[in-house]
């Protein structure tokens, strides 16, 4: 018997699935600690996939 394969998931073509980032700002604050942002990818928002309107928009265009 085969085993079971999944399709996978529809990933943000802007960040390839890797949707947040920490990015350090140099320096360490009082406690030691490294001082990071998080930055979210603008077209999925950090979710790391494409939303369904935008699946639907290019298929229309194809």
């Amino acid at each position: 018997m085969d085993p079971h394969t999944h399709t996978p998931g529809q990933v943000c073509p802007n960040c390839d699935g890797h949707a947040s980032v920490a990015i350090t700002l140099g320096g360490r604050d009082r406690t030691g600690r490294l001082r990071t942002i998080t930055a979210h990818c603008p077209d999925c928002h950090g979710t790391g996939k494409r939303s369904a309107r935008r699946i639907v928009l290019a298929e229309v265009t194809r």
